[in-house]
């Protein structure tokens, strides 16, 4: 039978579940009023995960994928950025992505890759083929990429962390330096090298779709979408989350988030890839303990080397009830609910009994949090979520952020305050509502005549567009 839909879109996702989720979510929210079909062509290191299997094969047949052979990293030194791990993978895979683009059947109208994906545009400029960013962070950090490569690479001649003065990102809160990015924080590094090949090249895409909108961040989008010499069309189509969890079956902790009264939870998880010190781990159970407020955590064994070593795995290596301090479970039994490694996160978030969102301030999280209304206690970790956390705190004011203390951990005192100011301060009560106005603002731009639907439906029609005039 003959395919229906008459153009395909290639979708480019850099390695790791961060950047493939928002991407798929994309391409299915795009299916759901749009005749195109979409191929995720993946590029990799190492055989698929058991979670990307998962997730493709359970996606509508007009989504197909295909994994590129996987590459060798084996020159890289140990300690090699992840930055540079996911750049270098996207480069050495160019021959086989020509080839899997030139093997299409229906015509290529559009190649999406992600932030760290601008090599593929090299390839689609040589077929013809218009190149997108997906840009799966916030506004805030699309606004300092541009700003970074026109402006501050240049013109600073410290390490960020270093400048007396916050950096004022265009359209955005100013930034201390030591809370910008990761990657920019030693630029003697090849991940900085990399971003900054990176960013510089945005400007070559025919566009960019950003995962944000206007009412979450605007300062940032409308500095953004002004026209600029060399600056590509910006569209926001957020907020573009994962509306599915990718596993099935009862979970116990939804069963007792059901018994907790309505509003009374904070949700304790640090994302896939997040773990904590074995003393950060401690600490933060003492909190939790001391805030005498319901708590559900998705804990994870401690990680005492690297904070972004488990960045392509959800699992845990060793059993994490093992490293919680002595009695915690038992004394905070009824109050509090530990479950290991993973929790259902999207069904948690919208679970009514659930008040409070404890986060590294990744930024699907905070999506998530805004779709549903929770307010958050940011914790951020590694990659941009400091800047995140600073966006979510100061400038949009929906989450409150514990102080590091001078040992250069949260201590359990300060959670407890935080926690409870959260879940029962006048504090909290003012997030709460500003985060339910973010909530209407979000369903509102994502319906009928919203702008995040209007700005799909114009890429949409810009592809489909491209694919009539090819056949």
């Amino acid at each position: 039978m003959e395919n229906q839909h008459q153009s395909i879109v290639a979708m480019i996702p850099s390695p790791g579940m961060g950047h493939l989720i928002p991407m798929i979510e994309f391409a299915k929210t795009l299916l759901l009023h749009h005749n195109l079909s979409f191929i995720f062509i993946i590029p990799t290191d190492a055989p698929p995960s058991t979670a990307q299997t998962t997730v493709l094969r359970s996606l509508p047949s007009a989504i197909s994928h295909t994994f590129l052979p996987p590459v060798t990293l084996s020159d890289l030194p140990l300690g090699t950025k992840i930055e540079t791990i996911i750049s270098l993978t996207v480069l050495r895979s160019l021959p086989s992505l020509r080839h899997a683009l030139l093997s299409q059947t229906a015509a290529v109208t559009a190649v999406v890759s992600d932030l760290f994906g601008t090599d593929t545009f090299d390839v689609a400029n040589e077929l013809n083929i218009p190149s997108y960013v997906f840009f799966p962070s916030t506004a805030m950090a699309l606004s300092f990429s541009f700003y970074l490569s026109q402006h501050l690479h240049q013109n600073v001649q410290c390490e960020f962390r270093d400048l007396p003065e916050p950096v004022q990102i265009p359209g955005c809160v100013p930034v201390h330096g030591k809370d910008l990015l990761d990657p920019v924080q030693d630029r003697s590094n090849d991940a900085y090298k990399w971003l900054l090949h990176h960013t510089s090249r945005y400007k070559l895409a025919h566009g960019i779709i950003e995962n944000s909108f206007l009412e979450l961040e605007p300062g940032a989008i409308k500095e953004l979408q002004r026209e600029e010499p060399g600056r590509p069309p910006v569209y926001p189509v957020g907020p573009i989350i994962n509306l599915d969890t990718g596993r099935t079956g009862n979970h116990d902790c939804l069963r007792w988030l059901d018994e907790q009264p309505r509003g009374s939870v904070i949700f304790v998880c640090f994302g896939s890839g997040g773990t904590l010190t074995s003393a950060q781990m401690d600490e933060l159970a003492l909190g939790l303990e001391k805030s005498e407020q319901r708590f559900l955590w998705v804990v994870k064994s401690p990680n005492d080397k690297v904070t972004n070593a488990s960045y392509f795995n959800a699992e845990t290596q060793a059993n994490p009830f093992d490293f919680l301090p002595k009695g915690f479970v038992e004394r905070t039994k009824g109050r509090g609910f530990v479950v290991s490694s993973w929790a259902p996160q999207t069904q948690v978030l919208s679970h009514g009994s659930v008040g409070g969102f404890l986060t590294h301030c990744g930024w699907n999280s905070i999506l998530e949090s805004v779709v549903n209304g929770v307010p958050l206690v940011a914790w951020p970790l590694y990659a941009e979520q400091k800047m995140n956390a600073v966006m979510v705190s100061e400038d949009v004011k929906v989450a409150l952020r514990p102080k590091v203390g001078e040992n250069v951990l949260v201590e359990s005192e300060e959670i407890a305050s935080v926690v409870k100011n959260l879940m029962e301060g006048e504090e909290g009560k003012k997030l709460r509502y500003r985060m339910k106005e973010l909530k209407d603002a979000a369903a509102k731009t994502l319906g009928e005549n919203g702008s995040s639907t209007k700005h799909i439906s114009q890429l949409a029609l810009k592809w489909q567009g491209k694919a009539s005039l090819t056949n």
